[in-house]
């Protein structure tokens, strides 16, 4: 728990990997994490997991949670403690106004039938012509 007290409140929602989907691990590890990031549930001076705790987790083997972590302090968004664990230093959470948009965008999409991978290639070409 944090100084703070609040550590349970924001306790990231980390998956298993999906060892099937043609995204390299560490990517993927890398994505949750910034997602957790994004969503607010992990801020500037939150501590990761322990990397043994993170590699239960995510189902990986100890060198991909690294190669990760290496990634996300080259980014920026993670720094280091040596003996001491990986901390939170970016602070790229959207606003909750954006999150509840995103999430009306969601049900729309789903209520007219589309798929994820579907709408996934819909948001890239809209991207693209931004």
């Amino acid at each position: 728990m944090d100084d703070k007290g609040n550590n349970e409140r924001r306790r990231p929602k980390f998956k298993k990997v999906d060892k099937h989907s043609g995204i390299p691990a560490y990517v993927q590890v890398m994505n949750q994490v910034k997602t957790e990031v994004i969503l607010g549930r992990l801020v500037p001076g939150d501590q990761l997991p322990p990397v043994r705790e993170l590699e239960t987790m995510f189902d990986v083997n100890v060198n991909t949670i690294l190669k990760a972590l290496d990634k996300l302090k080259s980014e920026g968004v993670l720094s280091s403690e040596q003996g001491v664990g990986y901390f939170v230093t970016s602070n790229i959470a959207i606003e909750s106004p954006i999150i509840d948009e995103l999430g009306e965008f969601v049900r729309k999409i789903k209520n007219v039938g589309l798929d994820l991978y579907t709408t996934i290639l819909l948001i890239e070409e809209v991207w693209k012509n931004e």
